[in-house]
C-alpha cells in the first residue's frame, strides 16, 4: 500500500458522501419519478448507472486501485451521453468523477513507479563510479557494444570512400578498411592517456547526471498533480468536503464538476510536457500554467458557478478521459522507457553474457562427466540419503523414544547392568553351602545356632567357613585330600561372587536413580550435530535473507539521508512550504521507506510509522514542521535502521 492508495481512498470517501443535487422543484421530481416508474429502459439506465459507480469505489474490490483497462471498460459501458435527465446526468456525473479520481490514482502510481525505476538506476551508476571492480566489470559486460559500433562506423567510412566497382576486386576494400582503422586509431591516440577505467566512470557519470535530471522532472509532474489537483482540493479546500454541509448543494456541486474538469485537464497537460525533451525544472510551472490557460476545459472549469454545468457536460469529460488513458499516457510511458532504456543500466542481456556464455560453452563437458559417472553419482546420492536416514533414526529418534520411555517408566527402556533375582538366588546359595558346611563340621549343632550362622551369613560373616579354612591351611596337603579345603574354597568363591552382584547392584541402582541423565546425554550428540547441520544450512540458504534484510536496512539509511538532504536544501516558498520538485523528491523518497520499513518493522509499530510518514509528506504543515517530524523519526525508529 501507498500514499496514492491513500489518497484516492480519502477522495472516493468524500466522493461517496456527495450527494446527488436536485435541478428542479419536489413536485417536479415526484412527477418524474412516478413517469420513470413506467419507463423501463430509463429504470434499467439508472441502474447500470449505479451499478457501474459502485464498481469504480475504492470498497469494490480487495485492490483500491482500479486498472486503466477497467476504467476504460466503465466509461465505455456507461456510454454518457449530453442530453439525458438531470437525475441521469447526475448520475453520470458522479460516474466520471469515479473515473476521474481513479484515473487520478493510475497516473499518480505510473509517475512514481517510473521515478522510482529511475533511483534504482542511478544507484547502479553510483555502484559503477564508487568500485573500480563494478567499473571493470562493467567495461567488460560492453566491449561487445563497443566493438560492434566499432565495426559499425569502420564498415560505414569504408561505403562512404568506396568508388569503384564490384570488378575492381576486394584489394580496395581492404585498403580501405585498413586505412580507416588507421585514421580511427589516429583519432583515438588522444584518449589513450585516460585509462579504460576512467572512460567508463566518465560515461557512468554522465549516465547519472541525465538520469537525476528525470527523475526531477518527474518529481516535479508528481508535486504538481498533487500540490494543484485532487488531493490539494479534498484536504485544503471545501471542493470535496462534504457540500451539503458547505453551502447550497448546487453551488457545491458545480464547485465539485470544475475541480473533476481542471484535475483532468491538468493530467493531460503535465503529461504532454513530462514528454518533452526540452523539458526545464526551472520553467516547468510556468509551462503547465501555460498549457492550462490554453485548455477549453480549464477555461471554463476556472469561471466555476453555472458556467460549468451549461458549457460542460459528462460526456466531454468521459471523452477527455479516454484520450488521457489511452494516448497521453501510454506516450508518456513509452517515452520514458525509451529514455531509461539509453541512459539507464544495461540490459540482462548485456550484463549477464559472460557467465552464460561460460556455462554454454562447458555445458557439454559438464554434461559428459555426469553422464559417465552416472552411477557412481546415483550410489553415492543414495549412500549419503541412507546415512542420513540412518542417522536420524538410531541417533534421534531412538534415543527420543529411550528418554520419553523413562519418564513414563517403561520397564523396557529402563538401564541395567545385572538381571533381577540374580543377587537373591546366589545369596540364598550361599547360605545353604555355609550351614552344610557347618552342620557337617559339627553335627551337634541346634537350632538356633544354625539360624545365627545363617543371619551372619546374610551379614557377610563366613567365620564358621573360614575357621575350617584357617585349619586346612596349617597341613594343606592333608587338608586337601582328607579335610574340607577345597569346599571352603568354593564356599569363599561363592561369597565373592555375591559380592560382586551386591557392588554391581549398588551400581545398578546408581544408574536407574539417574536414567534421566543418562538417557539425555546418549541424545545430546544426535541432537547437537542435527542442530549444526540445520544451523549451517539455514546460514547457506538463508544467508541470502539475511543479506537481503541487511541491504533493506542500509537502502533505508539512503532513503533517510536522501530526506533529510531534500529538506535541509530545500527553499521553502511564500507560505513556507516546499516547491513541487522537492515536494516530489521527498514523496518518494517517503514511499520508498514506507515500502522498506513494511519489510523490517514490526506490525504495530509499522502502523504508528505511516503516521508519521503521513505527517511528513502533509506539504501544508509547512518545511520547518517537516524538519521536525523527520527528526522524531529518525530518534524513535533508530533501532530498526
Amino acid at each position: 500500500m501507498s500514499f496514492v492508495v491513500d489518497q484516492v481512498r480519502r477522495i472516493d470517501g468524500q466522493l461517496d458522501r456527495l450527494q446527488l443535487s436536485a435541478t428542479t422543484t419536489d413536485e417536479d421530481w415526484q412527477t418524474i419519478s412516478v413517469s420513470d416508474t413506467h419507463d423501463t429502459k430509463k429504470v434499467l439506465r439508472i441502474t447500470e448507472l449505479q451499478s457501474l459507480i459502485k464498481s469504480l469505489s475504492t470498497t469494490s474490490s480487495a485492490s483500491p486501485l482500479s486498472s486503466k483497462n477497467k476504467i476504460l471498460h466503465v466509461l465505455k459501458d456507461a456510454e454518457v451521453a449530453s442530453e439525458d435527465s438531470s437525475y441521469e446526468q447526475e448520475l453520470e456525473w458522479l460516474l466520471v468523477s469515479k473515473a476521474a479520481v481513479q484515473a487520478y490514482g493510475v497516473v499518480l502510481n505510473t509517475i512514481l513507479e517510473q521515478t522510482l525505476q529511475v533511483s534504482d538506476h542511478i544507484w547502479y551508476w553510483d555502484d559503477i563510479l564508487s568500485s573500480r571492480r563494478y567499473a571493470a566489470l562493467y567495461s567488460l559486460q560492453t566491449s561487445p557494444i563497443r566493438m560492434w559500433k566499432w565495426t559499425k562506423d569502420i564498415y560505414a567510412d569504408v561505403k562512404v570512400r568506396r568508388t569503384s566497382t564490384i570488378t575492381d576486386g576486394w584489394r580496395q576494400f581492404y585498403a580501405l578498411v585498413q586505412e580507416s582503422v588507421r585514421h580511427r586509431s589516429l583519432a583515438t591516440m588522444q584518449r589513450r592517456v585516460v585509462s579504460p577505467l576512467a572512460r567508463v566512470r566518465n560515461e557512468a557519470s554522465k549516465n547519472q547526471k541525465r538520469l537525476k535530471q528525470l527523475r526531477e522532472i518527474n518529481a516535479n509532474a508528481l508535486g504538481v498533480i498533487l500540490g494543484e489537483g485532487l488531493s490539494n482540493e479534498s484536504i485544503h479546500e471545501e471542493g470535496v468536503s462534504t457540500p451539503s454541509e458547505v453551502r447550497a448543494a448546487a453551488d457545491d456541486h458545480h464547485k465539485w464538476k470544475s475541480t473533476i474538469t481542471k484535475s483532468i485537464a491538468l493530467m493531460g497537460a503535465v503529461l504532454s510536457h513530462v514528454q518533452d525533451p526540452e523539458a526545464d525544472v526551472e520553467s516547468f510551472d510556468e509551462t503547465i500554467g501555460s498549457m492550462r490557460r490554453d485548455d477549453r476545459l480549464f477555461v471554463l472549469a476556472e469561471n466555476g458557478g453555472a458556467a460549468t454545468a451549461e458549457d460542460l457536460n459528462p460526456a466531454e469529460i468521459s471523452t477527455r478521459i479516454e484520450i488521457l488513458l489511452r494516448h497521453t499516457l501510454p506516450e508518456y510511458i513509452s517515452t520514458f522507457s525509451e529514455r531509461l532504456d539509453h541512459n539507464g543500466r544495461p540490459s540482462r542481456l548485456i550484463r549477464y553474457w559472460l557467465p552464460a556464455t561460460a556455462l554454454l560453452l562447458s555445458s557439454s563437458t559438464i554434461l559428459r562427466i555426469a553422464v559417465n559417472r552416472k552411477t557412481e553419482i546415483i550410489e553415492w546420492i543414495q549412500g549419503f540419503g541412507q546415512t542420513c536416514i540412518d542417522f536420524w533414526k538410531n541417533w534421534v529418534v531412538e534415543p527420543v523414544e529411550r528418554v520419553i520411555g523413562t519418564i513414563r517408566h517403561d520397564e523396557a527402556s529402563e538401564v541395567a547392568i545385572m538381571s533381577k533375582g540374580s543377587l537373591e538366588g546366589d545369596r540364598n546359595s550361599l547360605e545353604r553351602m555355609v550351614v552344610e558346611f557347618a552342620r557337617d563340621e559339627n553335627g551337634s549343632l541346634s537350632d538356633a545356632e544354625l539360624i545365627d550362622i545363617k543371619s551372619k551369613v546374610q551379614n557377610g560373616d563366613l567365620t564358621t567357613v573360614l575357621k575350617a579354612y584357617e585349619r586346612d591351611m596349617a597341613k594343606p596337603f592333608v587338608g586337601a585330600i582328607r579335610g574340607n579345603l577345597i569346599r571352603a574354597l568354593l564356599v569363599q568363591i561363592q561369597k565373592t561372587k555375591v559380592d560382586v552382584e551386591v557392588a554391581m547392584g549398588g551400581i545398578d541402582s546408581l544408574l536407574k536413580q539417574q536414567e534421566l541423565l543418562f538417557g539425555l546425554l546418549g541424545i545430546t550428540p544426535g541432537v547437537l550435530i542435527t542442530f549444526g547441520v540445520v544451523r549451517y544450512l539455514n546460514s547457506v540458504f538463508g544467508s541470502r535473507r539475511g543479506l537481503q534484510q541487511g541491504k533493506t536496512q542500509e537502502q533505508m539509511l539512503c532513503v533517510i539521508r536522501n530526506i533529510h538532504r531534500i529538506l535541509t536544501s530545500a527553499t521553502p516558498s511564500d507560505y513556507g512550504e516546499l516547491y513541487y520538485k522537492d515536494y516530489g523528491l521527498l514523496l518518494c523518497e517517503a514511499h520508498m521507506l514506507r515500502q522498506l520499513a513494511s519489510k523490517t518493522f514490526p506490525r504495530l509499530v509499522f502502523r504508528e510509522f505511516l503516521i508519521e510518514i503521513d505527517q511528513l509528506t502533509d506539504i501544508k504543515t509547512g518545511l520547518e514542521k517537516q524538519r521536525l517530524v523527520l527528526n522524531r523519526i529518525i530518534e524513535t525508529y533508530r533501532k530498526w535502521f
